[in-house]
């Protein structure tokens, strides 16, 4: 399984969100997503954070909370992932440019309308209703949700 992490960083009423416009044989291509990445060798979760963050948006975190653990499987064993999921309201620095797309600060009211992954409104619905940590698995198949199951209860 893969480890990852995504990262919704705030500020006031808005979020940092990335259009994922730029790579070649994206999985997200055109969708709206939050930050991060795959973890390197002997990495944490919150190193792999703190990476990827300043190397995608050019930003040193200075005040993160990891919010959720996110299973996603798919009809194919290889491709499965464990996604630590971070919420960040403090940061320093200027954005840079991103070579995985476009970065765009977008009011939160705005973000249910963006195009994204199924399964990411149900985790971007707990965040916003600061739901208690939580461990959510999501079933893929052909790209469509399948199944969401959230702390042990199937709610899919």
């Amino acid at each position: 399984m893969l480890n990852t992490t995504l990262c919704y960083v705030l500020r006031g009423d808005e979020v940092l969100m990335l259009h994922r416009v730029k790579k070649k044989n994206d999985i997200n291509k055109d969708k709206w997503i939050g930050i991060g990445g795959k973890f390197e060798d002997q990495e944490s979760p919150d190193q792999c954070l703190l990476r990827e963050a300043k190397e995608e948006t050019g930003l040193t975190l200075t005040s993160y909370a990891c919010r959720g653990v996110v299973t996603f499987l798919t009809e194919n064993p290889e491709e499965g992932e464990y996604m630590y999921l971070f919420t960040a309201d403090g940061f320093e620095g200027e954005l840079i440019e991103c070579s995985e797309g476009d970065l765009q600060w977008v009011s939160r009211e705005f973000v249910d309308a963006l195009p994204k992954w199924e399964g990411d409104k149900i985790f971007l619905d707990l965040l916003w209703k600061d739901a208690p940590f939580f461990l959510l698995t999501l079933r893929y198949n052909k790209g469509a949700l399948e199944e969401a199951v959230l702390n042990g209860k199937r709610i899919r």
